[in-house]
């Protein structure tokens, strides 16, 4: 079977999309994801998605990671997926649509190269040793740094990912340093198992911890500085629960092609 897809990345962070709205996706050959996306032998990605349609919302998400594997909520895949419906003509300026997570809200640029998405609301954050541990729709760990841009961030993650603590079920480790005016942040994602350019869970994270370590209240805007560019987190914060939590910034086309011989 040949299937068109499109290669679009948010901040650096890059995807396969397709579209399968025409019959739903049923039997994943998950070793063809991973060939997929291999950045030697296929097309090269830190994950694939397929958008289908589905009777409540204006589409539904599936996200597998670059590993092959069915990923949990990918924020930076959920912009691109928006920018993505919005070239299909499914949606305009708003959408509604349905991830692994659940619900999620939208909101597109005239452009529709900048995608502002809403997040899980978070009511939890734990600590391991000076680290936080939260779950923004994936599992993250969190830690300060200085001379983060020196740091080696694939063996260091790579060490508390596959730890005693996380290997079974694995989490994404970010590193931050809190630049004054901005965060700057790198990012170890399970399920690509290397460092990538941004990761929108992974910031949304890290500006959820830092304004607990800083016990910062109120209407939150961070700004953020990723490998691939810059990414904006905005929410509510009373000292318990963030809630009105917004992913923001671009998700771009980047080209399109046909896969042939694809059992999907």
């Amino acid at each position: 079977m040949k299937i068109n897809f499109y290669k679009y990345q948010g901040a650096g962070n890059d995807f396969i999309l397709i579209d399968h709205r025409v019959s739903p996706v049923k039997n994943i050959d998950y070793e063809l994801v991973a060939q997929l996306c291999h950045r030697r032998f296929g097309i090269g990605a830190d994950g694939l998605m397929f958008l289908q349609s589905h009777k409540d919302y204006d589409f539904e998400m599936l996200y597998f990671n670059a590993d092959g594997k069915p990923g949990t909520m990918c924020g930076n895949g959920g912009r691109c997926i928006v920018a993505f419906a919005k070239h299909l003509g499914i949606i305009d300026k708003e959408t509604d649509f349905l991830a692994v997570d659940g619900p999620h809200h939208a909101r597109i640029s005239e452009s529709g190269e900048w995608i502002d998405l809403q997040m899980i609301d978070v009511n939890t954050i734990n600590t391991d040793g000076n680290a936080f541990v939260l779950n923004t729709g994936s599992p993250h760990y969190v830690a300060l740094k200085e001379d983060l841009q020196n740091l080696d961030v694939f063996n260091e993650g790579k060490s508390i990912r596959y730890n005693e603590t996380y290997k079974t079920e694995g989490i994404n480790v970010n590193f931050v340093e809190d630049k004054g005016d901005h965060l700057f942040v790198r990012t170890y994602e399970r399920g690509v198992e290397d460092e990538t350019y941004a990761c929108g869970t992974g910031v949304t994270a890290v500006a959820m911890a830092i304004a607990n370590y800083k016990n910062q209240t109120g209407h939150i805007k961070t700004d953020i500085k990723v490998l691939g560019g810059d990414i904006k987190i905005e929410f509510d914060y009373d000292g318990k629960s963030f809630t009105n939590v917004f992913l923001c910034g671009p998700a771009k086309l980047v080209f399109e092609g046909d896969v042939s011989n694809v059992p999907l």
